[in-house]
């Protein structure tokens, strides 16, 4: 089934269909937000994006284009706690940019992959996130972050290049 016709289906109050799309991009959405903030706050983020999904679903006028509704209430979510570190807590905020160890991870090459992740500005780290991790395409990207088709190609080159200048700085040092 797909998410047009689940949306539809949850838009006129049948629950399955709203737990079927909850269950389908419940683990897409926050390995997006786990992304963007360290591992507490992308729980607390990930509920709030789906407390407003609920929310707001009965008006979405537009069931096919449920995937960046969706992560554009995501990336709104972030952007506000983000903006909210950065106003309360500016220490903090060093702290949360840091790259973030994960016990679980074995693999060193996805450790440092992290670690390069995080350490960019947050409007290149997001653009990698949604094109590579969540494989939207250029278009959805544009439209969940606001900006044109363009500015997400220039954010690209942008990351890659800045991902690319940290993972040869950081394999120079071990």
């Amino acid at each position: 089934m797909t998410d047009e016709l689940l949306v539809v289906r949850a838009q006129l109050g049948e629950r399955g269909a709203l737990a079927e799309l909850v269950n389908r991009w419940r683990l897409p959405v926050w390995t997006y937000v786990r992304r963007m903030l360290d591992a507490e706050r992308a729980d607390d983020v990930a509920q709030e994006v789906w407390l407003a999904v609920v929310r707001g679903l009965p008006r979405l006028r537009e069931p096919a284009r449920f995937a960046p509704w969706l992560f554009t209430i995501a990336r709104r979510s972030v952007t506000d706690r983000l903006r909210s570190q950065y106003t309360d807590r500016p220490e903090a905020l060093a702290e949360a940019d840091a790259p973030v160890e994960d016990p679980v991870e074995a693999l060193a090459d996805r450790a440092r992959l992290l670690d390069a992740l995080a350490a960019l500005p947050v409007a290149e780290r997001e653009i990698l996130v949604l094109f590579y991790l969540e494989d939207l395409p250029v278009a959805d990207c544009a439209q969940i972050c606001g900006v044109p088709v363009g500015t997400v190609k220039s954010r690209l080159n942008r990351a890659r290049r800045l991902l690319r200048v940290h993972l040869e700085r950081t394999a120079g040092d071990e």
